[in-house]
């Protein structure tokens, strides 16, 4: 966990790469399963897992050597499986703690990161609230204890009429009246740097409490496939992204901060400036 975040103007740096296993995603797609709201594994861990550790996290419910078994949605109940088939109960504390899960539609609509308990037999439950129809991508995002880091993937469904949101290019978002705005283009194969102001009553926000030992929490995901990316702030005096991603396309953008005790998430989505992204 870091701690002792000197905050100056708006709140701390955020390095954001996107690895060049993305790549092997956009050329491969995420591993097939089943549309049932259980989330059933497939493939154990045989050889498939080798082909599964060079797609982008969060692509495949099975992953050095660990498996997302979803048993109930509501309230999501899963398990984190090891090669033997028996639950893992034994996790990392990564920003205070041992698992953060992710869910979101489909669509890249309904944004949550939660952070379901754990009982004694490794059983991870928390409520999660899906009332919109349509697939939502869960992420399991741990690292086992002695074990490396590892994001999981896998859907549940809430049946009903399936409207998809077509998310435009938006580099603003409000929230309970903070302004959020995002500065900047993406580049494929090119770092490019990114900034995030915020602002309250048209002063700017200089004082973010940390939340689970951070200034800010950063979820990206590729559109087409909803790749997925969780990074943490490092210091500096701006809230800035150095940003490099692989492939063309959109991508959506969540960011969670703290201010006033109360975590608030903010929104983007970004189109990559060779496919008609404007930078600003």
């Amino acid at each position: 966990m870091r701690t002792g975040y000197k905050v100056a103007l708006y709140a701390t740096a955020l390095a954001v790469i996107f690895g060049g296993t993305w790549a092997a995603g956009a050329a491969t797609g995420p591993a097939p399963e089943p549309p049932a709201h259980t989330g059933e594994t497939h493939g154990g861990h045989d050889s498939t897992e080798s082909a599964q550790s060079k797609l982008p996290p969060g692509l495949s419910v099975s992953d050095n050597g660990y498996t997302l078994r979803i048993t109930k949605s509501e309230p999501l109940t899963f398990t984190i499986e090891g090669q033997d088939g028996a639950p893992i109960t034994k996790f990392a504390v990564e920003h205070e703690k041992r698992l953060h899960l992710i869910a979101v539609r489909r669509d890249g609509s309904h944004f949550q990161h939660v952070h379901p308990q754990m009982a004694t037999d490794g059983t991870w439950s928390t409520p999660l609230a899906l009332p919109n129809a349509g697939a939502y991508r869960i992420f399991a995002d741990f690292r086992p204890e002695n074990g490396p880091k590892t994001v999981l993937g896998a859907d549940v469904h809430t049946p009903g009429d399936y409207r998809p949101q077509n998310h435009i290019d938006s580099r603003t978002f409000t929230v309970d009246g903070y302004e959020v705005s995002l500065h900047g283009e993406l580049n494929v194969n090119k770092a490019s740097t990114v900034t995030i102001s915020i602002s309250k009553d048209g002063r700017p926000v200089t004082d973010l409490q940390d939340y689970l030992g951070a200034k800010g929490h950063l979820v990206a995901l590729r559109s087409d496939d909803l790749a997925y990316l969780h990074v943490h702030p490092e210091e500096s005096a701006q809230v800035k992204f150095a940003v490099e991603v692989p492939t063309a396309g959109k991508y959506r953008l969540f960011l969670d901060f703290q201010h006033a005790d109360v975590v608030r998430t903010a929104e983007f989505t970004l189109t990559t400036h060779e496919e008609g992204g404007h930078g600003h």
